[in-house]
């Protein structure tokens, strides 16, 4: 079997790279990525001592080359990571997150259609959904409506929406999974997890977005990669799967946590103005996953975090 793994080299892709070489000797994969944050370049050092794993430098815009390397490849699945992901930026410039994470992915699917490409997965995010009150039960379901709060969401939300019209009007088989929030290693220095460790490892300020009373459920990457293990060998065509954590924490906890493991003191901490259209809280039910395929998580946070601090101190 023959994948193309698009964004390979980013965080959650070199996780999934890892993950699928080792458990699946056999199969052939070709990581592309266009580089664009400077973690993927150690990442793609990483990645080139897998045996069965090609990397190629490119963008899923250019089109002229995506073709081509569909007619010589022969893909048996395409599975895109490909995306940009930062709320912070996409506030400042929302036309780069519709060209690469709206148009990246209608050059995919158009040439997943023109070469016969049998399966095709789509990453995306619980933000799509939006938000629920700190206090709400609420969780969404794959059938709720979304309500993205950002342009990020909004170009992940209308993504989703591309790849299932291409699903119902032309019959390709897609799927498509939204996460929660991802950690572990290899993980951008930009996000929250990795800025306070190394932050903290350095003794710098800890920068807390509003009270640090926001939640989220974290997700350790290896059991997302697992899922999508699951989805990408089983997923029904035109199905969406939530994956979820079960390991809601707020931003304070999870921040005070990685302190308390690295014997840090609480002064570390400063408190910034939260971004425009801050979501409070995500909640999504994963129920679905769970019953197809009986999938179980194998981290509770408590694991995942310990590890991830101890993988960041040791490269």
């Amino acid at each position: 079997m023959k994948l193309l793994v698009t964004g390979g080299a980013g965080f959650i892709g070199t996780n999934f790279l890892t993950y699928m070489s080792n458990k699946y000797p056999d199969y052939e994969f070709v990581c592309l990525d266009n580089l664009c944050i400077e973690d993927s370049v150690a990442n793609v050092k990483y990645l080139e001592k897998l045996h069965n794993v090609r990397f190629i430098k490119e963008d899923i815009t250019n089109e002229k080359y995506i073709d081509s390397l569909f007619k010589q490849e022969k893909f048996d699945a395409v599975i895109n990571f490909a995306a940009e992901v930062s709320v912070d930026h996409s506030i400042e410039n929302p036309n780069i997150f519709l060209h690469t994470n709206i148009l990246g992915t209608a050059t995919l699917l158009d040439a997943c259609l023109k070469y016969n490409v049998p399966r095709y997965h789509q990453l995306s995010t619980d933000e799509v959904y939006g938000d629920v009150s700190l206090t709400s039960h609420k969780k969404y379901s794959e059938k709720a409506t979304i309500h993205p709060s950002n342009p990020y969401a909004a170009s992940k939300a209308g993504a989703d929406a591309l790849v299932q019209s291409y699903c119902k009007t032309f019959g390709l088989f897609t799927t498509i999974s939204r996460c929660t929030n991802n950690y572990g290693p290899h993980q951008s220095y930009r996000a929250l997890i990795p800025i306070v460790i190394l932050n903290a490892m350095h003794n710098k300020k800890i920068p807390v977005h509003g009270t640090g009373e926001d939640v989220r459920d974290w997700l350790f990457v290896t059991d997302h990669v697992k899922a999508l293990d699951c989805i990408l060998h089983h997923g029904k065509k035109g199905e969406i799967y939530n994956i979820s954590g079960h390991s809601q924490r707020q931003n304070m906890y999870v921040i005070k946590t990685i302190l308390n493991i690295l014997g840090k003191d609480e002064k570390l901490l400063t408190f910034v103005q939260e971004r425009p259209g801050q979501d409070h809280k995500y909640s999504i039910t994963d129920r679905k996953l769970r019953k197809q395929f009986n999938f179980k998580l194998d981290y509770t946070f408590e694991r995942g975090i310990k590890e991830t601090v101890n993988w960041y101190l040791n490269n």
